[in-house]
């Protein structure tokens, strides 16, 4: 085993952890899930309609979970995703609307990452810069003032660390461990004038991680430069679930191989080994203009529920198992993201968790 490194966590003053706010693991109480409704068909191109479906199907599997605060466009989006979702059996009462002109879908990566104390009595957001994936797509940086736009609404204390990086490329165990990549986090196309020591500080100061566990490359097909929410999830504080694929000629392979060992001899914030669980991947899920990145990891850990999007491959069932033996207390929702991946993300991407706490009033 390596030796534990742990970051700097003297924390730097004004900052959420110097007022003692971290974020909390996903599977901490929540009192929302954000999700913003799909309506472009450059991102689902001749799947709006079937995107539209997947939707209704992951609204209705979480809305008894937590509420559903959904993003839409303008006020005839509004009615028509409300008669949708009342067709589909969705309790109205349980989705709050908020109509604002959006981009895109993928609300983990530009929204807003909650931010809390232990005790739960505060709750703020920290925001982020988007840079559309290191610059990739020029027309879905209108999305980069999404947390300051809806807090216009909720009203809570901003944090602006002033650094490029989106939701999908870190995951927590909300006792001071942080997953990520090199691949995205040290990228020259996000922070090229940091390194990683210094990306490291604002991760302790702004997010509440003592320890960074650094992995390698994503896998292929992904837009993101190897996000982590498609590679290793935390499931528990001392639990990772990794992606691995067993066919050798297969291009994750040997990429995911890799992040496996590296977890092997990892450790979590207090030294000790994690327990790494492996998590089959789907095999190819593409078509004749290339492959896209589907992945079991891509899951959304609710209050009672845990979706868990599925591809109409073999290793669906297995990897349900998998991830429901995990997660004992919540149920295992398989949700067919066929479609939906072809926006390049599925559940975990396209949404974002709210801590159930009490606002922390800017």
């Amino acid at each position: 085993m390596t030796p534990l490194i742990k970051t700097d966590i003297t924390p730097t003053p004004g900052t959420p952890a110097a007022l003692g706010l971290s974020m909390p693991a996903e599977w901490e109480k929540h009192s929302a899930i954000w999700l913003a409704w799909p309506y472009d068909p450059i991102t689902f191109p001749d799947r709006v309609e079937k995107a539209e479906e997947t939707y209704e199907e992951i609204i209705f599997a979480i809305h008894e979970s937590e509420p559903v605060n959904l993003v839409v466009l303008n006020e005839d989006a509004r009615e028509r995703v409300s008669a949708r979702l009342k067709k589909r059996g969705v309790a109205p009462g349980r989705v709050f609307f908020h109509i604002r002109e959006y981009a895109d879908v993928w609300f983990r990566d530009y929204g807003p990452i909650f931010v809390c104390d232990k005790a739960r009595t505060k709750l703020a957001m920290t925001h982020w810069i988007f840079n559309a994936w290191g610059g990739k797509y020029e027309t879905l940086l209108k999305d980069a003032p999404t947390p300051e736009l809806i807090n216009r609404g909720m009203k809570l204390r901003r944090f602006e660390p002033g650094i490029v990086l989106e939701g999908g490329s870190i995951d927590v165990n909300g006792a001071g461990a942080l997953l990520t990549t090199g691949q995205c986090l040290l990228n020259s196309n996000r922070n090229p004038h940091l390194n990683k020591n210094e990306i490291e500080k604002y991760l302790a100061d702004y997010l509440g991680a003592s320890h960074v566990i650094w992995l390698g490359d994503g896998i292929a097909g992904d837009d993101t430069d190897g996000h982590i929410d498609d590679i290793a999830r935390f499931t528990d504080p001392s639990t990772v679930l990794c992606a691995v694929e067993d066919d050798p000629a297969d291009a994750n392979h040997e990429p995911l191989r890799e992040n496996l060992e590296i977890l092997k001899r990892a450790a979590d914030q207090d030294g000790k080994p994690l327990n790494v669980v492996e998590l089959p991947m789907p095999g190819f899920t593409g078509d004749e203009e290339g492959r896209l990145p589907a992945s079991y990891a891509n899951f959304y850990i609710g209050n009672t529920v845990v979706l868990a999007p599925v591809f109409g491959h073999e290793n669906d069932s297995k990897a349900l198992d998998i991830i429901q033996s995990l997660f004992t207390s919540r149920r295992v929702v398989g949700i067919d993201c066929s479609d939906l991946v072809f926006g390049l993300g599925t559940l975990h991407c396209i949404s974002q968790q709210q801590p159930a706490a009490g606002p922390y009033g800017a």
